[in-house]
């Protein structure tokens, strides 16, 4: 079995914020594979499927994003599962709205969702599917400060909320190519270089 983790904040609230991407993304395979992800397990809203043959568990972590850690270590502690097992997907400012990124490790990069996961298991070497919602041009007036924080928990725009809708296909599409190909072979397949004038975006 595999673990498959969406990371996010729990609350209607938050439902449709850019901080609730790894939520979004989970609720896509989820209604993929024609399950619910409603039973409570390890501290998270699971659900059981199959995935281009595999047996999965899809987690919702509902312990809030900055410990995130406590339901992931949970769930593979109670599932016996290894890191290898592990996938996590979440959103990642510093990629553009509309961009996925594959890594096999990696730091937080400010991240608290990602350093709660790596500061509980003790390491960085698990695999991570990292979902660009970019940064706000300065025009649209909305306030990037403190990282980002009031940019990742605010409401999406429709605009913003359809291109998301799109890499969340695309999302899918890198999970399933994980669990078939490998981690490796997924990034040289998915991993797209990010435009300078995208990625220097405040």
């Amino acid at each position: 079995m595999k673990l498959i983790v969406g990371l996010g904040n729990p609350g209607p609230e938050y439902a449709f914020t850019p901080h609730n991407a790894g939520f979004l993304a989970i609720d896509r395979i989820a209604e993929i594979c024609d399950v619910p992800v409603a039973n409570r397990r390890g501290r998270a809203l699971t659900g059981k499927a199959k995935l281009m043959g595999h047996d999965v568990l899809l987690a919702k972590p509902e312990t809030f994003m900055n410990l995130s850690g406590l339901s992931v270590a949970a769930l593979l502690q109670d599932l016996g599962l290894g890191l290898e097992d592990l996938i996590v997907l979440y959103d990642e400012l510093a990629i553009p709205l509309g961009s996925l990124r594959i890594r096999e490790r990696g730091s937080a990069g400010g991240h608290n969702g990602v350093k709660s996961i790596s500061g509980v298991l003790g390491t960085e070497e698990w695999t991570r599917v990292r979902i660009g919602v970019g940064r706000p041009p300065l025009e649209t007036g909305r306030a990037v400060k403190a990282g980002g924080t009031e940019y990742l928990l605010a409401p999406m725009r429709k605009q913003e909320l359809a291109t998301l809708d799109e890499v969340l296909d695309q999302a899918v599409r890198a999970v399933e190519a994980v669990l078939t190909k490998g981690v490796k072979a997924a990034m040289n397949e998915f991993n797209r270089k990010v435009e300078p004038e995208q990625a220097s975006e405040q």
